[in-house]
C-alpha cells in the first residue's frame, strides 16, 4: 500500500463521509474509490444485458418451470 501527500476540499470530504457512512479521511477515501470502480462495473455489466441477442428471454418462461 502506498502513503501519498495530497490536498483534499474538507468540504467534500465531508459531504461523501456523510454519504457514504464513513468516519475516517482514509476511510472515505477508500469508499469513494470503490464507488467509482463499482460504478464502472455496474455500467459493464448494463451494456452486458443490453446486448441483442445475449439472452434468450424466451427461455426464462419455462426455465422455472412455468407452463407458459
Amino acid at each position: 500500500m502506498a502513503k501519498t501527500s495530497i490536498e483534499i476540499d474538507s468540504d467534500i470530504v465531508q459531504e461523501a463521509a456523510t454519504i457514504l457512512g464513513t468516519r475516517t479521511l482514509r476511510a472515505t477515501v477508500d469508499a469513494a474509490l470503490r464507488e467509482v470502480i463499482d460504478g464502472k462495473r455496474r455500467i459493464e455489466v448494463v451494456a452486458l444485458l443490453g446486448e441483442r441477442g445475449r439472452f434468450d428471454f424466451d427461455a426464462v418462461a419455462t426455465a422455472w418451470g412455468s407452463d407458459t
